[in-house]
């Protein structure tokens, strides 16, 4: 642009800004009735159908299977993803960031004067992986299956024992590789290699300490997770 169009530009800019309407009242009366308006809606809705109640909180259950809302999907799966702890702060804090800087970042490092979207490769891919990269993680957590599963590979002839260690809430007190709390009970990832299966399965039978009894399960389950904990070397 050079000097005469600059000043050309200067005097349509003042003679449309004079032809415009302040943005004190008008835009301010405008917006201040229009957020009126949906807040009596929103009100009025809450009056009228209530908020939705779920069925009350039960402390002991331990089948319980704990969702974010969906707009948290996307960092939901991401934890998922990176499950050692070290990497925990890295997915709740340094990954969001880091892309939200980069997007705040767009107009400084994709500064060219081009409007149509085509001509704007830089700032159409980084939409474009942003909306991609986001839908794709909240689908995958809005399809994730519950927190409670052993995320280890075995051989066949574990994997009873290994889906019953998940079901039976082994992992809300202990850990096993990447997956489980490991804050209130020993870490099981390597028991076979420090409790022979025998002590192993009379654990599970007299529950030690605060540890409760699995007796109920059955003898069947009792030996198949004896026989999962004890491949765990």
């Amino acid at each position: 642009m050079n000097r005469a169009e600059k000043e050309q530009y200067l005097v349509e800019y003042e003679q449309l800004k004079k032809q415009g309407k302040p943005f004190f009242p008008y835009a301010v009366m405008k917006d201040s009735t229009m957020a009126l308006i949906v807040v009596l809606v929103i009100v009025v809705l809450s009056l009228v159908l209530g908020a939705e109640q779920g069925p009350k909180a039960d402390p002991t259950t331990t089948t319980y299977t704990p969702r974010p809302d969906w707009y948290f999907f996307f960092l939901f799966e991401v934890l998922r993803v990176l499950k050692p702890p070290y990497l925990v702060p890295l997915a709740t804090i340094g990954i969001p960031t880091i892309a939200m800087i980069l997007l705040f970042l767009l107009p400084f490092y994709d500064r060219g004067p081009e409007r149509r979207p085509e001509r704007r490769p830089v700032a159409m891919t980084a939409l474009s992986l942003t909306i991609v990269v986001m839908a794709y993680l909240t689908y995958k957590g809005a399809n994730a299956g519950p927190p409670t599963t052993v995320d280890l590979k075995v051989p066949p002839q574990y994997e009873a024992g290994k889906l019953v260690v998940a079901q039976s809430a082994c992992l809300a007190c202990h850990k096993i590789g990447d997956s489980g709390n490991g804050t209130l009970a020993p870490d099981l990832t390597h028991i076979g290699s420090r409790i022979p299966r025998a002590a192993i399965l009379r654990s599970l039978v007299a529950g030690p300490s605060i540890m409760p009894s699995f007796k109920s399960l059955g003898e069947k389950k009792l030996n198949e997770v004896a026989d999962f904990l004890a491949y765990l070397k």
